[in-house]
């Protein structure tokens, strides 16, 4: 989405799309100035049992912002982004990335897999690929 279509997420969605009354409840909530962030969003999807994409649907439809990506690649200001491209990549972290890539993107979902699985903080991961030149997309939340 772009710029101007801030506020106006729900159109990403079919018209009559809900939300769960339980899910729209714990997500206003946790609501500060209209914007929600990535970790919050995370921890409402696991206490309730939802997934982040069925969570992700629901903040659009509430046209609510997500703030804080936990790959900090956007929500943070002024700067939007604060994450900054790694020194150095280790090669076991760049095959990870590698073999996960689709269309020469790499899943939000699959980032955080690999942060898992290598038991890293997600932003390393997504810091590496910031030195690889590799785009994360698309987000679980469907923020980008």
């Amino acid at each position: 989405m772009t710029h101007a279509d801030k506020g106006k997420y729900h159109k990403k969605h079919p018209e009559g799309a809900t939300v769960d009354d339980e899910l729209k409840q714990e997500i206003l909530n946790q609501v500060k100035n209209n914007s929600i962030s990535c970790k919050k969003a995370e921890e409402i999807a696991g206490e309730l049992g939802f997934s982040i994409e069925e969570t992700g649907r629901a903040i659009d439809l509430l046209n609510i912002n997500i703030t804080k990506c936990q790959l900090g690649l956007f929500g943070y200001g002024e700067t939007k982004k604060i994450v900054q491209p790694a020194k150095d990549v280790a090669p076991e972290l760049k095959e990870s990335i590698v073999s996960a890539l689709r269309d020469e993107k790499l899943p939000c979902a699959a980032a955080w897999e690999i942060a898992g699985k290598l038991s890293m903080p997600r932003m390393k991961v997504c810091a590496a690929c910031e030195a690889l030149e590799i785009k994360i997309k698309p987000c679980q939340l469907g923020a980008f």
